[in-house]
C-alpha cells in the first residue's frame, strides 16, 4: 500500500526524480515522459468518467484509470530490474478484457464507410480527446523501448486502448449515427 506523509519532498528542486528502484534521472529522461504522459492521459479519462450518463459505463472506466496507474507503475520500475518480489506488471489479461469490451461495443455500430472528425456529443469530444493523448503515450513508451526493456504488455495495452476509445467515442455518438463524417477536400477551390 502507498503511504505518503509529506507531499512535497523537495528531491525533484534541480530536475531529477526517482524511478521506483530508487535509481535517480532526469524529469526528461524518455522512462518519465511516458509514464508522465500515461498520467496526463489519466486525468483526461478522469474527465470522461465525471461526464458520462447514469447507468452508464462509468464502472469501467474507473477500471482503465486503475489499470493506468498499474501501467505507470510498470513504467517506473524498468523491466531489465524485476526481481522475485513479482513487481506490479500489466499482463495480458488486462488488455484481453479491452478487447472483449471493443467487440461488445461494436456489435452497436454500423460499420464506416468513411473516417469520422472528432465531434458530436461533449463524451464523444472528450473520449476523442483521450484517444489521442493515448496514442502520445503509446508513441513515448515504443521509443523509451527502443532505448531500454519495457514490458511488451504495456505496449499492447495503449495500442487496445487507444482503439477502445475510438469505438466508445462512436458509441457515444448516439452508436455511431451522429458520428462526423471526414469529407476529402471538402473546403478545396474548385
Amino acid at each position: 500500500m502507498v503511504y505518503l506523509s509529506k507531499i512535497y519532498t523537495k528531491v525533484g528542486d534541480k530536475g531529477n526524480t526517482a524511478l521506483g528502484t530508487g535509481t535517480m534521472v532526469s524529469k526528461d529522461h524518455p522512462r518519465i515522459e511516458a509514464y508522465g504522459t500515461v498520467d496526463e492521459f489519466n486525468s483526461n479519462i478522469g474527465m470522461v468518467a465525471n461526464l458520462l450518463p447514469a447507468g452508464g459505463d462509468l464502472d469501467f472506466v474507473r477500471s482503465i484509470q486503475n489499470d493506468l496507474f498499474d501501467l505507470g507503475a510498470d513504467l517506473c520500475v524498468p523491466a531489465a530490474d524485476d526481481s522475485p518480489d513479482n513487481r506490479l506488471r500489466i499482463r495480458p489479461q488486462q488488455w484481453e478484457r479491452l478487447e472483449k469490451k471493443i467487440d461488445e461495443f461494436n456489435e452497436r455500430l454500423s460499420p464506416l464507410n468513411s473516417f469520422i472528425l472528432p465531434g458530436g456529443s461533449v463524451v464523444s469530444c472528450w473520449l476523442h480527446i483521450c484517444r489521442t493523448v493515448c496514442r502520445r503515450s503509446e508513441r513515448l513508451v515504443v521509443h523509451l523501448s527502443r532505448l531500454e526493456a519495457v514490458n511488451e504488455n504495456v505496449i499492447i495495452y495503449l495500442n487496445r486502448l487507444s482503439d477502445l476509445l475510438f469505438v466508445m467515442a462512436r458509441v457515444y455518438n448516439n452508436n455511431g449515427a451522429d458520428d462526423v463524417l471526414w469529407t476529402p477536400g471538402k473546403s478545396q477551390a474548385n
